[in-house]
């Protein structure tokens, strides 16, 4: 790692001696603002480090954000038994030493934890969040640990292009991917000859891998989401019980009685489903494929096409990885009132661009809601503009902290399989056998201890 050490600039009329009591540099990487200190330089990764402006002591906006993120992580770490157990194992074996890992994932507490394992086990690390979900205490705090992350909540969706492409300029050799964005964007580079291997986070992800990419990549990508662990353990009930929690967080209305359509049922549709109907709701789902709605049926649930459903449901939540699977020419029969979210990674499973010229009045209601007025006199309630809502709104939980570490297990030990070039193929692929076996035996531990 070539470590920049950037030139002191002085304010007009500053004393030497005064410049060098200053303990704090404030610096703008490619528009990125940092609080470092002359002993420790957390952001160099071959990135354009460039002094704009210098600030005498600390900022005290900037060390509460620091602190805030130290004090909120310190809980989730404590709960995350198995990542405790491979940070102490890494630190020892060091299976990244002198590998880079280049990072697009959802920045909050429970993705810190897997950050700071892996820079534990040697890595370097460059990375963003994913838009709109991005949490700045949490930047913040993995920044002052010299764990260099861009971007903020407030980025636009050209700043987080941007930041994806800033990833990519550190030249990282391992890729930790979400939606498969560096994945595609080493491939537009050229610079796929280079990269040793990644995972991919996502079904959204997975899918891209092997249709839009699919026999392009030189190098192994881990399909994280291929992993029956993550299937049932995250997808399933993470996402069902964190789903169910974002939509009463955010909106307040009630469970019971209410008509919910789910959208696809894969497995983070079925734990929707399951989660909604143990609170009381009144679940149908719409499905495509055949076999999927025949299961859903035997569940229980009012299977029907979504064209019947949109005069019924009160709220529809999608969840299939698909684009356009919620169209506006749906919504044009939904009743007055209707509330649409999305639990998918990207946000194109409801058509929010048709909805936006449909509307004749759109309203910011706050606390991620906005209502969509139309020509007739009906309205609906659009949830995070359509984004992956259960890590939105304000104090966004996201999936509960057991199931993240089991899932970030599957990461920090298909990443160590990656980094060790062992037994793996290019292309997308599943988790190894042997690791899902690994941690469901120390998940199952894990929980008897708790008993």
């Amino acid at each position: 790692m070539t470590v920049q050490t950037p030139r002191r600039c002085p304010r007009k009329g500053e004393h030497p001696a005064r410049r060098r009591a200053v303990s704090k540099l404030h610096l703008c990487v490619e528009g990125l603002t940092l609080h470092l200190s002359y002993t420790k330089i957390v952001f160099a990764y071959a990135l354009e480090v460039r002094v704009v402006n210098v600030t005498v002591g600390s900022n005290t906006g900037q060390t509460e954000l620091v602190e805030q993120g130290r004090s909120r992580i310190k809980w989730i770490r404590s709960r995350m038994a198995m990542l405790a157990s491979t940070r102490s194992e890494f630190e020892t074996s060091q299976p990244f030493a002198g590998r880079r890992i280049g990072v697009s994932l959802h920045i909050e507490p429970k993705t810190a934890v897997l950050l700071e394992t892996l820079h534990a086990g040697g890595a370097e690390i460059v990375g963003t969040g994913n838009h709109g979900s991005t949490q700045d205490d949490i930047v913040a705090f993995l920044q002052s640990q010299g764990i260099a992350i861009l971007g903020s909540r407030a980025d636009t969706l050209a700043d987080h292009h941007a930041n994806l492409e800033r990833v990519l300029d550190a030249k990282p050799d391992i890729l930790l991917d979400n939606g498969a964005d560096l994945a595609a964007g080493v491939l537009a580079r050229g610079m796929a000859s280079a990269i040793v291997g990644g995972t991919e986070e996502t079904t959204s992800g997975g899918d891209r891998l092997r249709g839009e990419l699919g026999g392009k990549l030189p190098f192994p990508s881990i399909v994280i989401n291929d992993s029956p662990l993550k299937q049932l353990a995250e997808n399933k009930h993470a996402v069902g019980q964190s789903v169910v929690e974002s939509f009463m967080r955010i909106t307040n209305l009630m469970v019971p009685g209410r008509r919910f359509c789910v959208i696809g049922y894969g497995w983070c549709g079925r734990g929707i489903a399951q989660y909604l109907r143990a609170l009381g709701g009144r679940v149908a789902v719409a499905e495509v494929d055949e076999i999927k709605a025949l299961e859903a049926a035997l569940d229980g649930y009012r299977v029907a096409t979504l064209d019947a459903l949109a005069p019924w449901a009160e709220v529809f939540i999608t969840a299939t990885g698909r684009a356009g699977v919620l169209p506006a020419a749906a919504v044009s029969t939904m009743a007055s009132g209707a509330v649409l979210a999305n639990s998918g990674h990207f946000p194109w499973e409801i058509e929010v661009d048709r909805l936006r010229d449909m509307a004749t009045k759109i309203t910011d209601l706050g606390g991620a809601l906005q209502r969509f007025d139309f020509s007739d006199g009906r309205h609906v309630i659009l949830v995070a503009d359509g984004r992956m809502f259960n890590l939105a709104g304000r104090e966004p939980k996201g999936n509960s902290i057991e199931s993240m570490d089991l899932g970030f297990m599957l990461q920090a030990l298909s990443l160590e399989r990656v980094a060790k070039g062992s037994g793996l193929i290019a292309g997308a692929q599943p988790v190894p056998d042997d690791i899902n076996r690994r941690i469901a035996r120390l998940m199952v531990a894990t929980m008897r201890s708790a008993a």
